[in-house]
C-alpha cells in the first residue's frame, strides 16, 4: 500500500504560480507512475499530468500544456506540480495518484492510491 499526502495548495491571483508536492510512503516508490488530477466544484475529475516511474516521460492535458509541469525526485519520494500562469479555470482541489501500470495514463480507473486532495483557488 501507498500512502499519499498533498501539500502546497492555496489562494492565488490570476497570473500566478503554485507548487504543489505530494509525499509518498510505504512501498517502493519508484515501482509507481504517478499523476495529477483536479476536481471543481460541481464537475467531473480531470486528468492534469502524469509522470513514469523513472520521470523519463510525461503526459499532460491540453488545457495545462506549457502551463504546468510534472517532476518527481525519486530520493525523496515525492513528485510535484509545478503551475505557471494560472487561471480562474484552474482552480480545484488537486490530488496525486499512484499506479502500477507499466505505461503513464490519464485514465483515473487505473490508479491504485490517492491523496485526499490540495485546495487551489484562482482570483481572478
Amino acid at each position: 500500500q501507498v500512502q499519499l499526502v498533498e501539500s502546497g495548495g492555496g489562494l492565488v491571483q490570476a497570473g500566478g504560480s503554485l507548487r504543489l508536492s505530494c509525499a509518498a510512503s510505504g512501498r517502493t516508490f519508484s515501482n509507481y507512475a504517478m499523476g495529477w488530477f483536479r476536481q471543481a466544484p460541481g464537475k467531473e475529475r480531470e486528468f492534469v499530468a502524469a509522470i513514469s516511474r523513472r520521470g523519463i516521460t510525461t503526459l499532460a492535458a491540453d488545457s495545462v500544456k506549457g502551463r504546468f509541469t510534472i517532476s518527481r525526485d525519486n530520493t525523496k519520494n515525492t513528485v510535484s506540480l509545478q503551475m505557471n500562469s494560472l487561471k480562474p479555470e484552474d482552480t480545484a482541489v488537486y490530488s496525486c495518484a499512484a499506479t502500477l501500470d507499466l505505461v503513464i495514463t490519464r485514465v483515473s480507473g487505473r490508479y491504485d492510491y490517492w491523496g485526499q486532495g490540495t485546495q487551489v483557488t484562482v482570483s481572478s
